[in-house]
C-alpha cells in the first residue's frame, strides 16, 4: 500500500494520498460549510451514520462552521490532524455527486466520503484515531486504508510512541474494521472503558485498542511511505 504526504505546513501535511483515498484539511477554506452542513445534518442515513459516533447531526450551519474552524485551529497548532476523506468520482456510488473540495484544491475532481482525524497528545506521545463514513461508502475497506496512513504519520513522521483507537460499545462495523488493522500492525485490545465518553450528554462505554511504535516496526505492514519531511 502506498502513502504520500504532501503540502506540509507546520507539523502536519495538508494532503495525504493512499491507493484509493485523498485526505484534505477539514477547514472552511477547503470544504464549503453549507455543503458540509447538508451532509452532516440531513444527509442520506445521517441518523444511522451517527448512531455509534460521539457527535450528533449538526443542528445549524453555524455549528458546522464552528466545527470546521475548530479543526482548522487544531491542524495549525499541530494538535489535531483532521481531514476530509475523498474518493475519485469513478469510485463513488452513482447517487453521490459531491460535495467536492474548494479553495486551493478546487481543481480536484473528488467526492466527499467522510472524515478522519488523529488527536495528538504530545505529553503522552500518543495519537488517537477517529473516523466516520457516509453510508454509501461503508464496507469498502476505507477505514483500514485511512488508519494505515495515520499510523505511518504517527510513527514515521511525528515520532509518537503509541497510536490508540476507541469505538462505542455495540458498533460492530467499527469493531471488525479496527480489529483487522490493529492486528495488521501488531497491536492489541487494551480493554473496556465504562462510561468513558459522552454522546448527547450521556455517558457511553468504549472499547480501546493500541499499537506501539515497536509493534508497528516489527509488523509486516509493507507500507510504501513517501513525502516525509
Amino acid at each position: 500500500m502506498s502513502i504520500a504526504f504532501t503540502d506540509w505546513a507546520g507539523l502536519l501535511p495538508r494532503r495525504i494520498d493512499t491507493d484509493r483515498l485523498t485526505m484534505l484539511p477539514s477547514t472552511p477554506e477547503v470544504m464549503d460549510p453549507l455543503d458540509y452542513y447538508r451532509v452532516c445534518s440531513a444527509g442520506a442515513d445521517i441518523d444511522e451514520v451517527t448512531e455509534h459516533l460521539t457527535w450528533e447531526p449538526h443542528a445549524t450551519p453555524k455549528e458546522t462552521l464552528e466545527f470546521l474552524e475548530t479543526t482548522r485551529d487544531g491542524l495549525d497548532a499541530g494538535e489535531d490532524a483532521s481531514y476530509q476523506l475523498y474518493v475519485d468520482p469513478a469510485d463513488a456510488p452513482e447517487d453521490i455527486d459531491g460535495p467536492s473540495p474548494r479553495g486551493p484544491y478546487a481543481d480536484s475532481d473528488l467526492v466527499l466520503a467522510g472524515g478522519a482525524g488523529m488527536g495528538i497528545d504530545w505529553d503522552r506521545r500518543t495519537g488517537t484515531l477517529g473516523t466516520w463514513l457516509r453510508k454509501p461508502f461503508w464496507g469498502r475497506g476505507y477505514s483500514g486504508e485511512r488508519a494505515a496512513a495515520f499510523v505511518a504519520l504517527a510513527f514515521e513522521c511525528l515520532d509518537l510512541e503509541v497510536v490508540a483507537v476507541e469505538h462505542v460499545a455495540g458498533n460492530e462495523n467499527s469493531h471488525r474494521a479496527i480489529e483487522r488493522y490493529v492486528e495488521r500492525f501488531g497491536g492489541q485490545k487494551e480493554g473496556v472503558l465504562r462510561n468513558w465518553a459522552l454522546k448527547a450528554g450521556a455517558p457511553v462505554t468504549q472499547h480501546r485498542y493500541s499499537i506501539t511504535r515497536e509493534e508497528y516496526e516489527e509488523s509486516d505492514a509493507d507500507l510504501d511511505v513517501t513525502g516525509m519531511p
